[in-house]
Formats: C-alpha cells, structure tokens, sequence
C-alpha cells in the first residue's frame, strides 16, 4: 500500500468506510417495498428521501476520512489533517503522557474509541498521537523512530 506521494505506508486507519452510504437508499428501498405492499407508491418521494439520506451519509463519511484519518509513512506521520515530520519524532516507549499535552491532528482530546500514544518531539515537548490500534501504531513507530534514531539529535 503507498500514499499519494508514493511513499510506503507502515500503518493506517482511515476514519470510515464507505458502506455507510448505503443506509438511505436500502431504507429508500425498503420503504418503497413497505408501500408497495399497502397500496400505491410515491416513487418520487422514495427517491428524493433516499438521495437525501445518501448526500448526509456522504458529507458525514468523508469528514470523518479526513479528521480521523492515521496514516504513519517513512517520512510522515499524519493525524487527521495534521502532518508530522518523522524526523522530529525522537521516543515512542516510555514517555509519559503529561496533562495539557497537545493533541496530534487539533482537538481538546483524542478521537472517541481511540487510544492516546504518547510521542516525544524534537524540541522535547511531548504530544498524543492517536489511534484504534493501539499496538499496531506503537510498533510502527517505534520501527521507523529506530530507524532513523541516527538520524535524530
């Protein structure tokens, strides 16, 4: 798998799937299907509704593909629509999660049914990256922070 840029991707989540769009026209559907069985029906309205409930799904999914969105590659580190070089990421392990520490991609907290991984910065701050698996997102970054460990001052 790779990211536009073309770089390999180590880790990802995306904030949704896209099958959520399917609710409004199935209800559509089955509303006509209802309807049908009780007397005539208004396709126009089952139309409009399930176009309807397709245009809120649409706008609800790919905003939560772009807020939610963890993506680690060799060179960045993105969380929702903030991107961190990978350079500046010096400790995975054993750094703690101070109160106050700033949330990675914006926010007052991280993203609900997400876990807060603790990541100590360059210039020795200490931010939370975030991510439903939380083992997977640890070991991919502690791999690409060892990696580039000689790299880093």
């Amino acid at each position: 798998m790779s990211n536009p840029d073309g770089e390999p991707v180590l880790f990802a989540e995306h904030g949704s799937s896209w099958w959520p769009l399917l609710w409004g026209p199935l209800f559509a559907v089955l509303g006509a299907a209802v309807e049908a069985l009780t007397g005539p029906v208004h396709w126009l309205a089952w139309f409009l509704i399930g176009g309807g409930l397709f245009g809120g799904a649409l706008v609800w999914v790919s905003a939560r593909r772009k807020v939610y969105l963890v993506r680690l590659t060799t060179e960045t580190l993105t969380q929702g629509r903030e991107h961190v070089a990978v350079e500046k990421l010096v400790a995975v392990t054993d750094v703690g999660a101070p109160a106050g520490a700033r949330i990675l991609g914006g926010g007052w907290s991280v993203p609900r049914r997400t876990t807060e991984v603790p990541v100590r910065l360059a210039d020795g701050t200490v931010a939370l990256a975030w991510a439903r698996d939380y083992d997977g997102l640890v070991d991919a970054l502690r791999r690409v922070v060892e990696a580039g460990a000689g790299h880093v001052e």
